[in-house]
């Protein structure tokens, strides 16, 4: 048995992405802590845009969720371990190294 190349792929990619759903979370947090203060801009235009940024935040919150959460399924799924000629329909099929 030798190491499964799509686990591997798999737990590079969540390595990757992990670090990028939560700086792109920290990041959108930030503007909407602020405009929730009420000391950056106020009025309707503002209650509006606030509102919206908000649900921007909650959307894309939503959606990185579910990309860790497919990939932490996906490296659940798959075997860490499998045979050599297993190994190379991998890496040919997913074009891995």
């Amino acid at each position: 048995m030798v190491p499964n190349p799509l686990h591997l792929a798999l737990q590079n990619t969540l390595r990757l992405v992990e670090p990028l759903v939560q700086a792109v979370d920290a990041d959108l947090g930030r503007p909407v802590e602020k405009f929730h203060s009420g000391k950056v801009w106020t009025g309707p235009a503002a209650k509006l845009f606030d509102e919206q940024l908000a649900q921007f935040r909650s959307r894309v919150r939503a959606s990185g969720d579910r990309i860790l959460s497919d990939l932490h399924q996906a490296l659940a799924r798959t075997p860490q371990q499998v045979t050599e000629e297993e190994a190379t329909t991998i890496r040919s099929r997913y074009d891995l190294p």
